[in-house]
């Protein structure tokens, strides 16, 4: 058997219910590694041109990677793969857990699956056989009951599940896939695409290790990283109070996106903020599979309005931001109750919550009314309405709740009337709570993602600017050729040389399948040169950071032909028109507005540097060059 990989991949037919079992050489495996870029090498050979995202003809794909599994900090990953329904490009999710090493220890290196089932199915996979079972007992239930429930069938508590909630039977556009209960793969509607498939859940238990090429040299990596915990604030920090650490950094920088992303700072950060919750709510601290870092919280409110099952876990930092500051929420409980309602009902909180602030700042001014949202006082800071909008949305019930279930893009072209200057979207897809508007190279990095604004898919502006850069960052910065401290704010060459090769690096981890919290380019636990080891001793491949680095690059280029195929340009890389209007409120970022003319330019020098068309679609050259040369015929003429 090869290092760190199984050699086989699952094809499940829904349609008929065949599975077959597909045994690539080691080149596959080098090439594309596993992840988006393996996933995105089948949707763009199978999926035709055109198809409906929603119907039989696409491809839900569901990858891990050759390094996951091996028992170290950050490689327990999984990515989910189709075309989007929200946007008609690729999507592209990853969600962490146990769940994907498991699914490793299961036997196999991915499942891709095909067709539409005739009724509710789930596929079990243990211990190298897979088996599709009947689903219909599980549909409308939410996802703490499945979870509880495909354990008790398979009469061990040590499996683990990855399903469809009931948002998603329902038709909820920005419906993702649960797994542990509490750990999404969520943005980009994979969670529809897997509901429209009829597949509600994969089961999966197994014993088979990765067998490892250097396994001391794993282990003495994994202490080493443990022993560095202490010493990297960053880290500590997000061991000690989760991705809720950032909530008063990015509002004291004015980088907290408060009421639609019309504000940087927020009054009311600190109720919501990683500190208050560890001094109240916090109950424990959850982790990944081999994780040393600890970051999932788990949450626990008992008594008062709004009780929370720490079943569900806990409130990460976007997830505040997107209910908290988002919709002018200062109420730590009531986010905690709307995470869990996502969580039970499986929808990406990003989306979700954003959309509900688009939809308050439209009741603010009086785009929609009273008439729109069914009697509900939609402004901001009113809880109670958020909630009660969050609840007919995960239910698609309501005049209301049935518009914002399919996301604030449409929700804007439904009600017109100059909703869509209250969008934050690009390609369909809702803005983090990152500000490109202080952040310079996101906005670059959020208009050209094949999949929309995200912002795990690059580095942040302050690892590489005056000020903020420590040694540490930019020691391995270093090893990518980017060694000068940048300008605060800036977008010139040097910053859109670091977006681009950040980017790849991501790319790289979002192949790879590792926690871009453990491993990355700058602040994590290891960087660049540990990330080389890491696969050389898993995989005994001799990598270099240039190898690496091309399979992240080869996995964009993938995902833009795909893009391309399906008619995206340069048009379809564009900023919503909230980015180019310059901040209120007060504090250091008020006043401050993407420029559009720098855009522009940063789109070209982008291209540029990948060897693209002006209007952003990859050549032949760039195919060639990262070995991908059978892509062209999938180009537009």
């Amino acid at each position: 058997m090869p290092n760190g990989y199984h050699g086989k991949i699952l094809h499940v037919h829904l349609d008929t219910g065949r599975i077959e079992v597909e045994t690539p050489p080691e080149s596959f495996y080098r090439t594309y590694m596993g992840g988006g870029a393996m996933a995105t090498y089948y949707i763009l050979r199978e999926v035709p041109k055109g198809a409906d995202p929603l119907g039989p003809e696409n491809l839900l794909a569901v990858f891990p990677s050759v390094v996951t599994g091996a028992a170290i900090a950050g490689l327990s990953r999984i990515n989910v793969n189709a075309k989007s329904p929200m946007s008609g490009a690729i999507g592209d999710s990853q969600g962490g857990g146990f769940f994907p090493a498991e699914f490793k220890f299961a036997g196999f290196d991915g499942v891709l699956f095909h067709g539409r089932s005739p009724k509710w199915v789930y596929l079990a996979i243990i211990d190298g056989k897979a088996e599709l079972h009947d689903a219909a007992h599980l549909t409308g239930k939410v996802t703490g009951e499945v979870d509880a429930l495909l354990k008790q069938e398979a009469g061990d508590g040590k499996v683990q599940v990855m399903q469809v909630g009931p948002a998603a039977e329902k038709g909820v556009r920005f419906a993702g896939i649960v797994n542990m209960a509490n750990r999404l793969n969520g943005r980009t509607g994979m969670g529809l695409v897997m509901a429209s498939k009829k597949l509600k859940a994969i089961v999966v238990r197994g014993h088979a290790k990765v067998q490892l090429a250097d396994a001391k040299a794993v282990a003495a990596l994994n202490k080493a990283g443990a022993g560095w915990i202490p010493t990297n604030p960053d880290v500590e920090g997000l061991g000690r109070l989760g991705t809720a650490s950032v909530v008063m950094p990015q509002n004291s920088f004015g980088t907290l996106p408060t009421r639609n992303y019309t504000e940087g700072q927020f009054e009311g950060a600190e109720p919501i903020s990683g500190e208050k919750m560890a001094e109240t709510i916090l109950k424990g601290r959850d982790t990944c599979y081999a994780c040393t870092v600890r970051c999932k919280r788990v949450v626990e409110i008992s008594e008062g309005k709004y009780k929370v099952d720490p079943v569900y876990g806990g409130a990460e930092y976007e997830t505040i931001g997107t209910f908290g500051s988002y919709c002018g929420i200062a109420d730590l409980a009531a986010v905690s109750l709307a995470h869990q309602v996502c969580d039970m009902h499986g929808v990406d909180t990003i989306s979700c919550g954003a959309t509900i602030a688009f939809a308050m700042e439209c009741f603010e001014k009086g785009i929609i009314t009273k008439e729109d949202t069914g009697g509900i006082e939609l402004r901001f800071g009113n809880a109670e309405a958020m909630l009660e909008t969050l609840n007919q949305i995960v239910t698609k019930s309501g005049k209301l709740g049935t518009a914002l279930a399919e996301g604030s893009a449409r929700a804007a072209k439904h009600w017109g009337r100059g909703a869509e200057d209250c969008l934050i979207t690009v390609k369909g897809e809702e803005a983090p709570a990152h500000m490109p508007q202080a952040k310079r190279s996101l906005a670059l990095i959020y208009a050209v993602n094949p999949f929309g604004a995200d912002h795990q898919s690059s580095e942040h502006d302050w690892m590489i600017e005056e000020g903020m850069a420590s040694d540490l960052y930019m020691g391995r910065l270093a090893a990518m050729g980017l060694t000068e401290k940048l300008p605060p704010m800036s977008l010139g060459d040097e910053k859109i040389k670091f977006a681009y090769l950040g980017q790849a690096f991501y790319s790289m981890m979002d192949t790879l399948e590792l926690c871009q919290f453990v491993w990355g380019p700058a602040w994590c636990l290891f960087g660049p040169l540990e990330t080389v080891e890491m696969v050389r001793a898993v995989t005994g491949w001799e990598v270099t950071l240039d190898e690496l680095l091309a399979v992240g690059i080869r996995r964009i280029n993938l995902m833009r032909t795909f893009n391309a195929r399906e008619g995206l340009t340069r048009k379809d890389d564009a900023l919503p028109q909230k980015f180019f209007t310059p901040l209120g409120g007060t504090g250091p970022t008020a006043g401050l507005a993407v420029g559009r003319d720098e855009f522009e330019h940063s789109l070209d020098e982008y291209y540029r540097l990948h060897d693209w068309t002006r209007d952003g679609i990859p050549t032949a050259a760039a195919l060639s060059k990262y070995g991908i040369p059978w892509a062209v015929e999938h180009l537009p003429a």
